[in-house]
C-alpha cells in the first residue's frame, strides 16, 4: 500500500487475549470459594461494561479517570450482579491485576517485529499506559510508541483522539493505517482520513464469538491474521 508510514494498533482484543485471561482469573477466584458460574460469560459482560464506560469519554471535557479505574468499578458491579460477594479484597485485586498480565495472540509478536522493519508501529488504545507497558514487557513486544487515550484526555471513537495520535506521530492521517478487529474503531479512524486494516480475531469473545465479526468492505486491507496483514503490506513472516 503506497504512502503508509505508520501502523496504529488497537490493542485490547486485537492484540491481547483478554477473554482467556480474565475468564481464568474469575474462575480462579471462584474456585477458591467453591463457586461455579459461567465464567466466560461473566468475563464478556465485564469487558462489555468496561468498554461502554470508556468509549467516547472526554467528549464533554478531559477525562478524569482511565480504564484501570473503570475495571475496578465494573468489577464491583459484576460481583454484585452475579452474587459473588464472597470474593475478598485479595480476589478482587487478583482479577483486576489480570488485565495487566494478559497474553497477546500468538501470531502477533513475530509479525510485529517484521512490520517494525518497514513501518512505525504504535499501540493506540483506550487502555492505560501502565497496562500497555506491563503487557508489552510480558509478551516481549517492542512498540515504537504507546499512544493511550488517557494521554490525550479524549477517548476513541472521538475524532480528536485519532487526530492527536496523527499529530504526535508527525504524520498526516492518510499516512497511517489503523489496525483493529472492530469496525467501529476503523470507521472512526477512516472518518478523519486514516487508512484501515481489519484483522480477524474470531476468538476474542470466546465461544460466544465477536459481536462485530464481519469486516466492512471499504477497509483497505482485510486480513485473516497478522502474518496475512504483513504479507499484504509486502512483508514475509
Amino acid at each position: 500500500m503506497q504512502g503508509i508510514k505508520a501502523l496504529t494498533f488497537d490493542t485490547g482484543g486485537t492484540i491481547l487475549d483478554w477473554h482467556t485471561g480474565i475468564g481464568r482469573a474469575l474462575a480462579a477466584a471462584g474456585g477458591r470459594h467453591g463457586l461455579e458460574r459461567d465464567w466466560p460469560a461473566i468475563a464478556n459482560d465485564y469487558r462489555a461494561r468496561s468498554l461502554k464506560a470508556m468509549v467516547n469519554t472526554g467528549a464533554d471535557g478531559p477525562a478524569t479517570y482511565n480504564i484501570d479505574d473503570v475495571h475496578r468499578r465494573m468489577l464491583g458491579e459484576v460481583i454484585g450482579e452475579y452474587d459473588l460477594g464472597v470474593f475478598t479484597d485479595s480476589d478482587r485485586e487478583a482479577i483486576w491485576r489480570a488485565w495487566h498480565e494478559l497474553d497477546c495472540w500468538p501470531d502477533f509478536p513475530a509479525s510485529l517485529a517484521k512490520l517494525r522493519e518497514k513501518f512505525v508501529v504504535a499501540s493506540f488504545t483506550i487502555l492505560s499506559v501502565s497496562l500497555i507497558v506491563d503487557t508489552a514487557r510480558r509478551n516481549g513486544l517492542s512498540w515504537d510508541a504507546v499512544i493511550s487515550c488517557e494521554m490525550i484526555g479524549k477517548y476513541k471513537i472521538l475524532p480528536e483522539a485519532y487526530l492527536q495520535a496523527a499529530k504526535w506521530l508527525a504524520l498526516q492521517p492518510g499516512e497511517i493505517l489503523m489496525v483493529a478487529c472492530h469496525n467501529v474503531d476503523l470507521n472512526a479512524a477512516r472518518d478523519v482520513g486514516f487508512k484501515s486494516a481489519f484483522v480477524r480475531r474470531p476468538d476474542e469473545w470466546g465461544a460466544a464469538g465477536p459481536p462485530d465479526p464481519t469486516p466492512s468492505p471499504h477497509h483497505n486491507i482485510i486480513a485473516d491474521d497478522f502474518p496475512d496483514l504483513a504479507q499484504q503490506l509486502g512483508l514475509e513472516v
